[in-house]
């Protein structure tokens, strides 16, 4: 069962930023980094995909799926996506972004998905099982992703569930 969470707002914590028009207008709408990580359960012939998407300006994970290197995989991640209102995406140009992002709003290249590679690299070195050469692995895909998902809950969301 999902539960909602209400924070307040504290006004201390609220920043405030004097920009240009024309930064103004870069900033309208939120940018988001999307990319898939490799990892697997069982044996590497076995891959399971972590698929998630990251704010491009803060760097803190929106939404996340496991699954397949699959468009069908990608098309939860983006619907999970649609109540961010978000318009501009950065990929690394892997098939399912092309097919299913509007050109209008898809940028591809390694400059711009650079934390999110570099959010690849920080649960690689704290979840053991998302490194490449192991001896810790899922034996079942639940298990596989609910460690994954609690680590991501507890340390990007702040939430112990």
């Amino acid at each position: 069962m999902n539960h909602a969470v209400l924070r307040l707002l504290n006004p201390e914590q609220v920043e405030v930023a004097i920009c240009r028009a024309d930064e103004l207008e870069q900033r309208r709408g939120l940018s988001s980094e999307l990319d898939e990580m490799w990892s697997f359960v069982r044996a590497k012939s076995n891959p399971r995909w972590l698929w998630h998407a990251i704010d491009h300006r803060s760097g803190q994970i929106l939404a996340y799926v496991f699954g397949r290197r699959q468009d069908a995989v990608f098309l939860e991640l983006k619907k999970l996506l649609e109540l961010f209102g978000i318009t501009r995406y950065y990929t690394d140009g892997w098939g399912a972004y092309e097919r299913h992002l509007d050109p209008e709003q898809h940028r591809v290249g390694k400059d711009r998905t650079q934390k999110i590679e570099s959010k690849h690299i920080k649960l690689r070195t704290r979840i053991k099982r998302l490194v490449r050469r192991t001896i810790c692995f899922s034996k079942t895909e639940r298990m596989h992703d609910l460690v994954i998902g609690l680590f991501i809950n507890r340390y990007e969301f702040g939430r112990l569930l």
